[in-house]
């Protein structure tokens, strides 16, 4: 059976599934009712296309969609392409489109669609999808249905490009010829998604309601979807205690909190639909300047570091340490590295070879609430044990955005998603080409390394899995040896749900894309 046979009896399959969901899952609840679900922070808007952070995506990734969608393998399943094939040279990848498949208001969508999508628009408006881009040559509509990408030489992880968040499809009739920005559909988004934008009541909810036209016949299976807006954390938690909240996606409560919720009854908890974008944190070291340019500070940071005590205390369990630079759910993921092991007196060692004499180093702890304040005072008494003075210095989303995009800081913390590949979501944080001000989410390190940046490109470019893995592997053992960045943890983000809720993360990014498989029962 040859790739295209493959490929095509993956879409074949939907006679028993739904982008693969069984129907059994799907007939397990009734149809109809409302799901409501917290978002937080209250979304800066709901054109995917031009904003793409994690609570936009919860809301808007319902509206919109992709090509593909992925399980928890991160295997691709057919979504708006219902079938896909690949050249044996790597460089031609054609999707064919489902049919039958409109806008929410009403125009057909078409191949045009996905040219302008990602040819045109999120070339200009999604600076990561447009770094991703740079492989591709040429995007083409072949016919109504189908549309083929070109590449300029290969690109290992093209497939996965192609979910609702990466590459979101956009109505080219309503974009084309305008200023993307400022356009007022983005006050009211048109997607072929599941679900269609009802209302938004600012700083209390947005409404959205079934797509009664939405192609799969059985989806969705309830009615409305409800994003509730709570600023504080302690709300959040008391609306989902009192019932009135149904779900309560990672990280919206306090983490101290999810144990308590999640043995009420009727009450659950799943840290399932993270897989694709497989969170990860770290503490940025400013590379730049001294200490933190010298490779043994840096190591002495790492053993300084009790990171197995951080996911105990400041995550209750819900992260694991991480071994490196790849998070484990990632392709060619390796703990065939150098490890780092709480060791203060290995930290006090390295310290004492280093020009270190006793400065106060700043640490910027990520304003996200009462866990990550708690690693940073984790961080600040284990610095402090090896002889490392540090200071806090706080600060508000906005302060802490500017002050990574202007890299002015000395210690840092993040978190960011890796994307299911190195090629996607790791190498764009050890990269020279990637060390620019105006992003909190390169290279703010400053670290660089012409072997790690070869080894980086080569194994994105390379078609053979076991050359790949190799690449990959050698690269993971570097970084661990040069430590640019103090790895911390992989994030295992719980979410918080009522039994009644069946089916709720059908894919492996979760609620973004899962909640019109979702019934109630």
């Amino acid at each position: 059976m040859n790739r295209r046979e493959l490929m095509k009896l993956g879409a074949a399959g939907l006679g028993l599934s739904i982008a693969g969901v069984p129907l059994s899952v799907l007939a397990q609840g009734k149809k109809g009712g409302a799901i409501n679900v917290i978002v937080q922070p209250e979304p800066p808007g709901l054109m995917i296309g031009i904003t793409q952070n994690g609570p936009t995506q919860l809301v808007a990734g319902n509206i919109y969609e992709g090509l593909l969608r992925y399980d928890e393998k991160l295997t691709p399943q057919p979504q708006l392409a219902e079938s896909w094939t690949r050249s044996d040279d790597g460089l031609t990848y054609t999707f064919k489109l489902r049919s039958s498949v409109t806008w929410h208001d009403g125009k057909p969508f078409t191949a045009d669609d996905v040219v302008f999508s990602a040819d045109v628009f999120l070339r200009k408006t999604s600076a990561r999808l447009r770094a991703d881009l740079e492989s591709v040559q040429s995007i083409a509509a072949l016919d109504p249905l189908t549309v083929q990408f070109k590449l300029k030489q290969p690109f290992g992880p093209f497939l996965g490009l192609f979910e609702t968040g990466t590459m979101p499809m956009v109505p080219k009739h309503l974009y084309e010829g305008t200023n993307f920005l400022s356009n007022p559909a983005n006050n009211t988004p048109v997607g072929t998604g599941p679900f269609k934008f009802k209302e938004w009541a600012k700083g209390s909810y947005i409404h959205l309601v079934r797509n009664e036209a939405y192609y799969l016949k059985d989806v969705p299976v309830v009615d409305e979807l409800y994003f509730h807006v709570i600023p504080d954390a302690a709300s959040r938690a008391a609306a989902f205690e009192s019932g009135k909240v149904d779900v309560v996606p990672g990280g919206a409560v306090e983490f101290f909190d999810v144990t308590r919720l999640s043995k009420l009854p009727g009450a659950a908890v799943t840290t399932k639909g993270w897989e694709f974008f497989a969170p990860h944190s770290w503490l940025w070291l400013n590379n730049r300047t001294a200490p933190m340019n010298d490779v043994k500070f840096r190591q002495a940071v790492m053993y300084a570091l009790n990171r197995e005590l951080m996911a105990k205390i400041a995550w209750q369990g819900y992260a694991k340490v991480a071994t490196g630079p790849f998070n484990s759910h990632i392709k060619d993921y390796s703990d065939n590295v150098r490890k780092y092991p709480c060791d203060p007196a290995k930290a006090k060692q390295l310290l004492a070879q280093t020009a270190y004499k006793g400065e106060t180093l700043r640490l910027l702890p990520l304003p996200y609430g009462e866990t990550w304040q708690r690693l940073a005072e984790i961080t600040r008494q284990n610095l402090a044990a090896i002889g490392v003075k540090v200071e806090m210095t706080s600060t508000d989303v906005a302060g802490w955005n500017q002050r990574m995009n202007e890299w002015d800081y000395d210690l840092a913390f993040t978190y960011v998603y890796q994307y299911g590949d190195p090629a996607l979501g790791v190498s764009r944080n050890y990269t020279t080409a990637n060390i620019a001000k105006g992003s909190p989410f390169n290279n703010v390190a400053g670290y660089s390394n012409p072997k790690v940046d070869q080894l980086f490109e080569a194994a994105a470019h390379e078609v053979d899995p076991q050359k790949r893995a190799a690449l990959d592997l050698q690269v993971q053992q570097l970084l661990l040896e040069e430590v640019p960045v103090a790895w911390l943890h992989e994030i295992n983000f719980p979410t918080l749900y009522r039994t009644k809720v069946n089916n709720l993360i059908s894919s492996a990014i979760g609620l973004n894309d899962s909640l019109g498989r979702a019934s109630l029962g």
